[in-house]
């Protein structure tokens, strides 16, 4: 004997002349999984059920007359279940002998084993607005950029939704419950799913709506380096890291080029490595030995290369570009500039 459902949304489609009903795929794969077979009852024939909705109600006034006040849903479904079970040592059986509590541990040897938990969801089918946008409930979540335009399942659960796109799950999100109707509808981005679409306009980077959510590491180096030539290219560049190393190693990194005084990719870049390869970022500075000391510095003075060309040759070296590369071929591959080279002494 299965559960004697009446007209539930949740299980049936349509309802039928008598007992008879369009079942939804849903419910007819938790039946196939569970082992069981459901028996419908006739619309508005409440007698048919017996005395289970009288019981639930007398349950209902039993539990919930010391209902304390619960911080989310986990802590009531916790404190309901304890609450069941201490009833169920206080109420007779009422047939048996014993407890409601008794008979149930006396019943459990002869108990099937459950199978693993059914995946209990409900699925719609959705199309990506070119925003990388899906609607349901009034809310519009994000989608990967890739899937812009095409059509993806949605999978409803009580607190989260997952799209599936392909045969594999390509976000998920929290599932936001709003019954007002006063206020607009909300919009929840994840800032990763528009990386492709910075990747091509980096300009986007600087007013997209998306990442105004981004984590504060990320945010702090954004105002740094978008005040540098290209700084667009490299601030997306290091974003684009997260897809393909974990996120808390690449945050690390740009927290600590911000310590350092040093907000570029290059820098970022070294720290993430070191991290990953686990060498240590903080490196000693290095004094070099007396014995390392030049007695004579460099100078940047090139004249003594024009000795011996003609003016026309040096008008070449300093107003022409091209001609200053050949003259300079010659000049190095001269035997002349071999023998007259500076050399460094220590």
């Amino acid at each position: 004997m299965g559960p004697r459902p009446g007209r539930t949304k949740t299980a049936v489609d349509k309802v039928r002349l008598g007992k008879k009903r369009d079942v939804n795929a849903r419910f007819t794969a938790m039946t196939s999984h569970y082992v069981f077979e459901p028996e419908f009852c006739n619309p508005a024939a409440g007698w048919e059920k017996g005395q289970v909705e009288k019981n639930v109600r007398d349950a209902r006034h039993r539990m919930w007359q010391l209902m304390p006040a619960f911080p989310d849903l986990d802590a009531l479904n916790d404190w309901l279940e304890e609450r069941c079970k201490l009833l169920w040592t206080e109420t007779a059986h009422g047939t048996l002998p014993g407890s409601i509590a008794d008979v149930w541990e006396a019943e459990k040897p002869a108990l099937m084993a459950l199978p693993t938990m059914f995946d209990g969801f409900v699925e719609e089918r959705k199309r990506v607005s070119p925003t990388c946008l899906i609607n349901f409930d009034r809310t519009r979540y994000s989608v990967p950029a890739s899937f812009a335009n095409r059509p993806v399942s949605l999978r409803i659960y009580p607190e989260r939704l997952v799209v599936v796109a392909e045969g594999h799950v390509i976000c998920t999100h929290e599932r936001i419950i709003d019954r007002s109707h006063r206020q607009p509808g909300r919009v929840i981005y994840d800032w990763r799913h528009y990386l492709a679409v910075v990747q091509r306009k980096p300009g986007a980077l600087r007013n997209g709506a998306p990442f105004v959510e981004m984590p504060e590491p990320f945010r702090m180096l954004q105002a740094k380096i978008l005040r540098q030539p290209g700084g667009d290219r490299e601030m997306v560049d290091i974003l684009s890291l997260v897809l393909h190393h974990d996120e808390q190693a690449v945050l690390c990194a740009v927290e600590l080029a911000l310590e350092a005084g040093v907000p570029t990719k290059t820098h970022v870049l070294n720290l993430l490595h070191r991290l990953l390869d686990g060498k240590p970022t903080d490196q000693p500075d290095v004094n070099p030995p007396a014995a390392l000391t030049l007695s004579k510095e460099p100078e940047a003075n090139v004249a003594w290369l024009m000795m011996g060309y003609a003016p026309r040759e040096e008008h070449a070296m300093r107003h022409d570009p091209a001609g200053a590369a050949s003259i300079l071929g010659r000049v190095v591959s001269s035997p002349y500039f071999k023998k007259a080279s500076p050399r460094l002494s220590c």
